[in-house]
């Protein structure tokens, strides 16, 4: 069963050659450097979760601790041992039935409740020590944990803890076909600047048909257009459309070529996983920190706006502005006929004759428009 497919992979990984180790990351307050998170994204049949199995036995093998979530309420088995399992908290067949859904209602409303205590998921984490990697699988419907609020919910709060890193898995055997090819490369694009996270683009089951077409579609623009032109379609007038804007993204796209099944490619993967984690301290960070520093300062405008408006109700003064200085302001926005004029004091109605206007062809004009001709 299980197991002893477990052993098997563990035997396999141990073939393969000295991994060049743990990617060096800051280190946490405790002096140990925080575990890296690989947040496992891909469409249905990708080989997200055998992608799972494969590099978890990987780790174990290397010595690297791992600690495994599985976020598909919908899957029957995981051919890997979870440490902590949505189906464990969440029952989906009856979400479905108590909520009257379809299959992929209950996957959002299952992963919906499930966000609602993910802040306990991250309590258990900080207790555990001596954890080298988090890996974390996502349901097959890829929309549903991608553009759904509990999706978003759970990776950034995954970000906001740890270094989080998003494999984009893809099956390199239907991406022979170049549209299916720059329907997953939109995909990827958008999931990137969605979430703002590092991106590892693996291409899956490279021992089926090996992933060399890819990376040259990606790298000569003009080797891309040659396999769209033996595919002419109305997809395809598209796809050579947006290949072109695409192209600026594959410069700095990270992409490695991987075997679930016999594990050929996992050292080339934590080599990129390695890179990424240096991105995440370098770009996501500062941005994650500029984010909150505008969170702080709008709730601080907020507060202060709210204390007037406090003030006001308990009636107590409020300048309406600062001093002399709003007085220029005001004074200088005046017309010249006016901001030139000095009221005497004690003048009343009696001396308004002696009231002397420098300019009087505003007054002029304005009778014109009104004159009967």
């Amino acid at each position: 069963g299980i197991n002893a497919e477990y052993g098997v992979m563990l035997a396999t990984a141990n073939d393969e050659k000295p991994a060049e180790g743990k990617p060096e990351v800051k280190e946490s307050g405790g002096g140990k450097p925080k575990p890296v998170v690989i947040l496992t994204l891909g469409m249905a049949g990708s080989g997200k979760t055998c992608f799972m199995q494969r590099i978890n036995a990987y780790l174990h093998a290397k010595e690297k601790q791992p600690y495994v979530i599985n976020l598909d309420p919908a899957v029957f088995e995981v051919p890997y041992p979870a440490n902590i399992d949505i189906r464990d908290s969440v029952k989906y067949k009856e979400v479905m039935k108590q909520y009257q859904l379809g299959p992929n209602g209950g996957i959002i409303t299952a992963l919906n409740l499930f966000a609602t205590k993910f802040d306990q998921v991250l309590s258990i984490l900080e207790k555990k020590e001596d954890l080298d990697f988090i890996l974390v699988d996502t349901p097959g419907q890829i929309e549903v944990f991608t553009w759904s609020a509990s999706g978003t919910i759970i990776s950034e709060a995954i970000a906001r803890s740890y270094p989080t890193v998003i494999a984009y898995v893809m099956d390199t055997v239907r991406c022979t076909n170049p549209v299916t090819f720059m329907s997953n490369m939109m995909y990827a694009c958008s999931i990137m600047y969605k979430t703002r996270l590092p991106l590892i683009v693996v291409m899956n089951k490279i021992d089926v048909v090996d992933n060399k077409f890819a990376v040259d579609w990606m790298a000569d623009f003009e080797t891309f257009q040659e396999a769209l032109d033996a595919h002419p379609s109305y997809s395809s007038n598209l796809s050579r459309s947006m290949s072109l804007v695409l192209d600026e993204f594959y410069k700095d796209l990270r992409s490695v070529g991987i075997s679930a099944v016999t594990g050929s490619g996992c050292t080339s993967f934590f080599s990129a996983v390695s890179g990424a984690v240096k991105e995440y301290y370098e770009e996501y960070l500062p941005y994650l920190e500029e984010l909150r520093s505008a969170i702080r300062t709008r709730k601080q405008g907020e507060m202060e706006e709210q204390m007037k408006k406090l003030k006001v109700d308990r009636g107590e003064e409020v300048p309406l502005h600062q001093g002399s200085q709003d007085d220029e302001l005001y004074s200088s926005n005046l017309p010249p006929s006016f901001s030139n004029y000095e009221d005497p004091e004690g003048s009343d109605e009696d001396n308004e004759e002696d009231v002397q206007y420098e300019d009087t062809s505003m007054a002029e004009a304005s009778f014109d428009r009104f004159r009967l001709t």
